[in-house]
């Protein structure tokens, strides 16, 4: 299973369009990792692929942990094959946002305190959300010794998490180059702005009102 032509098949993955990004940078691809979701046999195909690559790799886990929210669906299915693979049950924890980090909850912190536990993540952009889970969990005597991660898009390597991670897997890796408004090569060319996705459509009505 390709991730990332599954997520293409799911309207998540475009390319050769003229999007808007979040930052109102400029580009010609777009992920949207939410695209999956509501295809449970899909992410459950991409998270037994986690599983064997840690159960490849011979890596030990009693829990993997995902942020929420998107994660908690990955860390539940990649816990389920693990737990089949190993023979063993592999629990599935979640991580939630609390002001700018991330937290233990709702029992949650029991689960992992003094466990081997690894992260997974749908897309991994700069890892900082990552690298907030890794310190919540090891603040609570929780050893991390990998990240997993469906989608690298922001070209983030292993040494990103520092030390003590081991293993990084992303089953698909998209290269997002990105341009200023007032450099980009799409508007120049006259390439339509897309505005089913990102922030093409607040774009076109901001340069609409700015020019009336």
């Amino acid at each position: 299973m390709n991730a990332l032509e599954e997520l293409q098949r799911c309207g998540g993955y475009l390319t050769d369009t003229h999007v808007v990004y979040s930052s109102w940078r400029h580009g010609s691809v777009y992920l949207n990792k939410d695209a999956i979701y509501p295809h449970p046999k899909i992410v459950s195909g991409l998270c037994r692929q986690l599983a064997e690559s840690v159960h490849t790799a011979g890596d030990g886990a009693h829990v993997i942990i995902g942020p929420e929210k998107g994660g908690i669906i990955l860390a539940q299915w990649t816990a389920f094959h693990l737990s089949n693979m190993l023979g063993t049950e592999v629990l599935a924890v979640y991580a939630e946002k609390e002001g700018d980090e991330f937290a233990f909850r709702r029992g949650q912190d029991a689960h992992i305190r003094g466990k081997t536990a690894m992260i997974v993540e749908d897309v991994l952009t700069t890892g900082g959300s990552v690298i907030k889970v890794i310190n919540a969990a090891r603040s609570l005597d929780c050893v991390v010794s990998g990240v997993l991660a469906l989608f690298n898009r922001g070209d983030v390597g292993i040494d990103t998490f520092g030390p003590g991670i081991h293993r990084m897997v992303a089953l698909g890796t998209v290269k997002l180059d990105s341009y200023p408004e007032d450099d980009c090569p799409l508007c120049r060319d006259g390439v339509p702005v897309n505005t089913t996705v990102g922030k093409g459509r607040v774009f076109l009505a901001r340069r609409t009102a700015s020019s009336s």
